[in-house]
């Protein structure tokens, strides 16, 4: 187990709202290696106080005393990330390995590993970078190379905090250790798949960040790749970093790349108009501070794409991702065939569905039964179970796992440049304006066009 983690950008929002709050929470349950400490990395003038000011907004849950412990292994230096002679001078004693965390606008990756190259880092140190991993395809292939240029793929991590969800590894204990699903998983059974991120929030402060990357990217490319990954996955042999990820390069591999027709018929984008989500006022995304509305970014992208293999051809995979819509809705919905044949009196009752909600974590599993009273009269129903809070955040998970150097839920390289071969199509016909930027009212259930059949 790594006992230094340094991390770049350590003044930043995702260092304050994640990954200090989740480091306390480590150090709460006794979690982090005796000789543990953290060195942030920052441009500006910064200081513990402002941690203190930062844990007590964020971590309020983790004691006093958990939190001031946390507050005694930090140490801020001030140095440009991009500058390998600065870096030099701030890593100073360099004799140990480091964990090298990069919470970092993704702008900026290049060149910080570029410097982390000749600062001369010592063996069995590791990298972590948040998503995305990249522009684009030919971006991501460029910082592969440049990062194993200083560190093995196996101490790689492109982190997607998506996969440290519960609900989201249950994926593979509903499909792997239960027979009864495992043997409907395919396209004999299953009609559609559904995996969705809708959420009220707004730009929340990221507008910078947000601007140039869209829901495409920022959502689809990323996390709900990852997620159709697991609900379309070969069983593993075993759940080791080698296997697990074998099996899901197997899914981007087959995901059917759309032609400019396709991506003009299946698939939506569009951004928010003004409107109201609950009794809050929300200007429109052009309006939004920070915003310039000639990049037409979208704050809402769908995507229907194929598994062009034995077990999901035919079989179509919807995507979808937006903000400032009027209800959160985080699932994966597998939508099961109608009946052959229904002997009951009764106008289309719906067929059974299976819904892992992500947030809160929850199961849910639409079946028809008949209701007492009337002869043979159907009803849906319901049946559900919450699952038990997890021990830890999907943080606190995920910086465990890289300082346990666990890399079975990073992202490999071949995985990181198959997510972008996948939706480059789209990328290119939406660039070329083929397919039209609409607008949604926020606070909406999001375009008409997205919810019609395909």
């Amino acid at each position: 187990m790594s006992h230094r983690l340094v991390i770049f950008g350590a003044n930043g929002d995702l260092t304050s709202r994640k990954l200090m709050p989740a480091l306390a929470r480590l150090q709460q349950m006794g979690k982090l290696p005796s000789g543990f400490s953290v060195l942030g990395i920052t441009r500006d003038a910064w200081g513990t106080h402002r941690l203190r000011e930062t844990l007590e907004r964020h971590a309020g849950d983790v004691s006093l005393q958990a939190r001031n412990a946390l507050l005694s292994l930090v140490e801020y230096r001030r140095a440009e990330a991009t500058d390998s002679s600065q870096l030099v001078e701030a890593l100073k004693p360099n004799r140990e390995p480091i964990i090298a965390y990069l919470a970092l606008p993704p702008s900026v990756f290049l060149p910080t590993l570029e410097a982390l190259a000749g600062a001369s880092l010592a063996e069995g140190s590791r990298v972590v970078i948040e998503k995305p991993f990249g522009e684009d395809l030919a971006s991501a292939q460029a910082l592969n190379r440049l990062v194993h240029q200083s560190f093995p793929e196996n101490a790689v991590f492109r982190i997607d905090h998506f996969l440290h969800l519960q609900t989201v590894q249950n994926v593979l204990g509903l499909r792997f250790a239960n027979r009864v699903f495992e043997q409907l998983w395919n396209r004999d059974h299953v009609e559609q798949v559904e995996i969705v991120w809708d959420e009220s929030l707004t730009l929340e402060g990221r507008a910078s960040y947000y601007d140039g990357v869209g829901a495409l990217k920022d959502m689809i490319q990323n996390h709900l790749l990852q997620l159709l990954c697991l609900a379309g996955m070969e069983a593993p042999l075993a759940l080791d970093e080698r296997t697990l990820r074998d099996r899901k390069i197997d899914v981007l591999r087959a995901v059917r790349r759309l032609s400019p027709e396709e991506v003009e018929r299946y698939t939506v984008r569009a951004r928010y108009t003004a409107g109201h989500i609950g009794e809050r006022q929300v200007p429109s995304y052009a309006d939004e501070e920070g915003i310039d509305p000639a990049h037409g970014t979208e704050t809402f992208a769908q995507v229907t794409l194929w598994v062009d293999n034995w077990r999901w051809a035919g079989v179509p995979f919807k995507l979808r991702s937006g903000k400032a819509l009027g209800r959160e809705r985080r699932e994966i919905a597998v939508h099961f065939r109608p009946v052959p044949h229904l002997a009951f009196e009764a106008n289309d009752p719906l067929p059974n569905v299976v819904r892992l909600l992500l947030e809160p974590d929850r199961l849910a599993f639409g079946v028809n039964l008949t209701r007492p009273g009337v002869l043979f009269p159907l009803e849906r129903i319901e049946l559900s179970a919450d699952f038990t809070s997890q021990e830890l955040p999907a943080y606190a998970r995920l910086l465990l796992q890289i300082l346990e150097g666990d890399c079975t839920l990073s992202i490999r390289d071949d995985e990181a440049e198959e997510s972008w071969r996948a939706i480059t199509p789209i990328l290119d016909a939406w660039a070329q304006a083929r397919v039209p930027l609409l607008e949604y009212p926020a606070g909406s259930d999001g375009p008409t066009t997205a919810s019609q059949p395909l």
